[in-house]
């Protein structure tokens, strides 16, 4: 063998020789860890055989030795690789359009304008020419298809249509950005693409290892501290007041990508509005930065730091400072785009100009981010006090938003929507309506203090800022004229709490009355009807605070009765014990928390609920106790399961919290101990939290006192002929005059069966046809037989339940709707749609009916 390989000629073994020595020296660069004796063995090892056997194999095969070579020489750059990425790409595109394939062009194209972004950036800003060629023959290609079809219809498949479709709608809007370059090509194809991109750095030369060589001459001079501003490839980046326009498409356009440093773009934002030198200028920065400020917080599981918050309403007041000095530019929604990046538009005085934005989404989204940063505080710290201080400088934004939409809603050539000033008024009152008139009083004077003199609103003018409750009603009857919907609903649900947290039951009552807002307000969404709540409960704390037991305990019924509060309210999540809540649920139930300072103290809700149930349920179970042939009729359920668990109780220690209050009190009414139930009662120190507790507590009492009379009678009035009013007087400690009132009362309404005589002063009782014992048991038995039945009824409903659908799918026996013994139809045992008509039960039911 080594005398074959011996054969060969001095020059392969040369060559051989330097191959060999390539190869060394690349080893040696990549990696160190071979030692200089393995290094002398391989070569000593294979002086004869390597050499030999490089000559051997490049003589029988020439391309496999280039191939390796290329692979070991050849080092693609970053840039390389994505212009052969685009050139695959294009081709492929060009392939798709021989055989008329849309859907593959479609797709093709799409991948064509994602790779784009990073080719411009890296190709020092300038577009590819083989991307313009080629979107400019897709066009080209794409017209003559699309009048082709108009011609001669020639039926497509749904795919190539709907490919055809896409291409044909993004394909012009996106060469409008390249319209100069593509007009360029149309023009002459050829001298547009003689000139050659600018080639990368050769495959051969090493890459520099510093990159800070190229800042020497042509780099500007450094700040104060003597550092520059180095962008991509270690160019020094100067920002000018003629190519802020381009900066900004540029950054707008990667909004939205992943991996885009916003915080980077920030700070750009901030130096061009340094060099801005026209109000066009800072206009269009303003509503970038403010975008891309906002745009930090794009998730919905974080918040906005309240540093940027503060920053981005910084802006918004610039950015309204310059709208209100300068009339002739307007932002305004729906407004052209000014697509020409080279030049600044010319603006006429006396013309108006049109910049596109939204001054209200921009407010709207600070409000959102400001309740959402005091959803995730700690309400019981000094942190959220600090925050919630911001309320004010939000409110001040949101006075001046008003007035600046008031003034281009004046202007007839503008057209704005009425939609975007009713949403501006509907936060407005929001920040409002849950407030007492001396906090919006505070609050409208440092709002109209910060604004200029010069500013004014024409729907909420300086002077009503004065009258809380005109500043409400104009609020509400504005919204209650100009919207409609949610929005109507709303306003009119915050008017009526605003009532109510005032002291005027009665117009919050006729309100909500005459909304009928009851009886729709299950197809709102989740917030109106948070809201719906929150006022339902109000205008019944109101109703108590007046004195109306009654109302107050109906109106609180449906949340209270419910032991839902929290979530109700939306006031904190309320888990239930068999409840199956998804996470996906769970977050958004979260986002609709309300901020600490909005709640409505649940435990003193809790109170007035349960006061309200002892003083109607107590009388009510006297009467029924003393006449068991009336109808058994519940109140509250809350109340009437608390009490019968405390009256099973072996001992009751005194009362520790709201609940043991109220049903101590309970029980010493009951027995007649009118002074001990107020005693308890008028304990509770939640009564403090409310305004006039003192009067409460009187009026309590006196409550107390009528329901205690009226507990007396129901329970006692089987054991006397006749009573004097004298000596109720003196056992109640009330005037004989109210005595007399409360027992007419109570008559006429035939829930006592007695006289009342006058001259003498007394009560005569009437006596009543009085049961035996047999019928009394008999009236027993009836009602433990149709508890045991309805029980019954029920288990089988719940082991049947399955089974039962399937029935009545199939019309058979036993099924809803079939004519046999089912639920529904026919001699069964009735429908259970109809409440009046009962299981009979058997020969039980029949004796019990005898």
């Amino acid at each position: 063998m080594s005398r074959f390989f011996a054969a060969s000629d001095s020059s392969s073994e040369e060559s051989s020789d330097e191959e060999q020595l390539y190869s060394e020296e690349e080893s040696e660069e990549e990696s160190d860890e071979q030692s200089e004796e393995e290094s002398d063995e391989d070569d000593s090892s294979s002086d004869d055989e390597a050499g030999g056997a490089n000559k051997f194999l490049k003589d029988v095969s020439d391309s496999e030795e280039s191939d390796d070579e290329d692979r070991v020489k050849s080092v693609k750059s970053a840039k390389d690789k994505r212009f052969d990425e685009l050139d695959g790409t294009i081709k492929q595109m060009e392939n798709a359009l021989k055989i008329n394939d849309w859907q593959v062009v479609n797709s093709e194209y799409n991948k064509l304008n994602r790779l784009i972004p990073a080719l411009i950036k890296q190709n020092d800003g300038k577009v590819p020419k083989a991307y313009i060629k080629a979107v400019a023959d897709l066009e080209t290609v794409m017209l003559e298809t699309v009048e082709k079809q108009k011609v001669s219809p020639k039926k497509m498949n749904a795919v190539n249509t709907r490919g055809l479709n896409a291409v044909r709608q993004s394909i012009r809007k996106n060469n409008k950005d390249y319209a100069k370059d593509i007009d360029a090509y149309r023009a002459n194809e050829d001298d547009f693409m003689k000139e050659k991109e600018p080639e990368e750095i050769k495959k051969t030369a090493k890459k520099p290892k510093k990159t800070f060589d190229l800042i020497d001459e042509a780099a500007p001079e450094g700040g104060d501290d003597g550092f520059v501003t180095v962008g991509a490839g270690g160019r020094a980046v100067q920002y000018t007041p003629e190519g802020i326009l381009k900066t900004l498409r540029s950054i707008v356009d990667q909004r939205g990508r992943k991996n885009t440093d916003r915080m980077e773009n920030i700070r750009t934002l901030e130096k061009l509005l340094e060099v801005a030198i026209v109000d066009y200028q800072r206009i269009r920065v303003l509503l970038t930065l403010i975008s891309t400020r906002f745009d930090l917080t794009s998730g919905t599981g974080n918040q906005m730091t309240q540093e940027q918050w503060k920053l981005a309403e910084r802006d918004l007041g610039s950015l309204l400072q310059i709208l209100e000095n300068n009339r002739n530019i307007v932002v305004i929604e729906n407004a052209e785009e000014w697509e020409d990046d080279d030049k600044l538009p010319t603006i006429t005085e006396g013309e108006t100009f049109r910049i596109p934005g939204s001054i209200a989404s921009f407010v709207e989204r600070l409000d959102d981010e400001l309740t959402r940063s005091l959803q995730h505080i700690d309400p019981h710290t000094a942190e959220y006090v600090e925050r919630l201080t911001d309320e004010t400088a939000l409110y001040t934004t949101l006075v001046r938003v008003l007035v600046y939409a008031e003034s281009l809603k004046k202007n007839p050539q503008l057209e704005l929507s009425q939609d975007v000033l009713n949403r501006i008024v509907m936060r407005r009152l929001e920040h409002v309506y849950f407030k007492p008139s001396q906090v919006v009083s505070i609050l409208e004077k440092n709002g109209w203090t910060a604004l200029p003199t010069s500013l004014d609103s024409q729907i909420t003018p300086r002077n009503i800022s004065n009258d809380t409750t005109s500043l409400v009603k104009t609020l509400c009857t504005y919204l209650f004229q100009h919207s409609e919907g949610i929005l109507r609903a709303r306003a009119m649900l915050c008017e009526i709490y605003f009532l109510a947290l005032h002291d005027q039951y009665y117009r919050a009552r006729d309100m909500m009355l005459m909304s009928h807002l009851q009886e729709t307000i299950s197809n709102f969404d989740v917030s109106t009807q948070i809201l719906f709540n929150r006022a339902l409960v109000q205008v019944g704390l109101c109703a108590f605070r007046a004195g109306l037991v009654y109302e107050a305990q109906t109106s609180l019924q449906e949340i209270c009765g419910s032991n839902r509060q929290k979530e109700l309210l939306a006031q904190g999540l309320q888990m239930q014990r068999y409840s199956q809540i998804t996470p996906e649920q769970e977050r958004l139930e979260r986002q609709r928390q309300l901020p600490f300072h909005m709640h409505i103290n649940l435990e003193l809700l809790e109170c007035v609920y349960l006061t309200c149930s002892m003083l109607l349920e107590i009388p009510l179970l006297a009467q029924v106790g003393s006449s068991p042939d009336i109808r058994k009729r519940v109140i509250s359920k809350t109340y009437r399961r608390l009490l019968e668990y405390h009256e099973r109780q072996i001992f009751t220690g005194p009362p520790e919290n709201t609940r043991d209050h109220v049903m101590q009190a309970s029980k010493a009414l009951s027995a007649g101990e009118w002074k001990k139930a107020a005693d308890f009662i008028n304990s509770i120190k939640i009564w403090d939290l409310m305004t006039n507790s003192a009067q409460i507590k009187d009026m309590l009492s006196s409550q107390i006192q009528e329901e205690g009379l009226r507990t007396y009678l129901f329970t006692y009035a089987p054991f006397y002929d006749t009573l004097a009013i004298k000596t109720l007087a003196d056992m109640f400690e009330l005037p004989e005059r109210k005595i007399s009132a409360i027992v007419s009362k109570m008559i006429s309404h035939e829930e006592l069966a007695a006289a009342l005589d006058q001259v003498n002063s007394a009560i005569i009782f009437r006596k009543g046809v009085e049961l035996s014992r047999l019928q009394s048991l008999a009236l027993s038995l009836s009602d433990k037989a149709t508890g045991l039945i309805e029980a019954n009824e029920k288990t089988l409903e719940q082991r049947t339940q399955g089974t039962a659908n399937a029935f009545e799918r199939q019309g058979g026996r036993g099924g809803r709707g079939g004519g046999g013994r089912g639920r529904g139809g026919g001699p069964g045992r009735g429908g259970r749609g109809g409440r009046n008509q009962q299981f009979t039960g058997g020969a039980l039911g029949r004796a019990i009916q005898a």
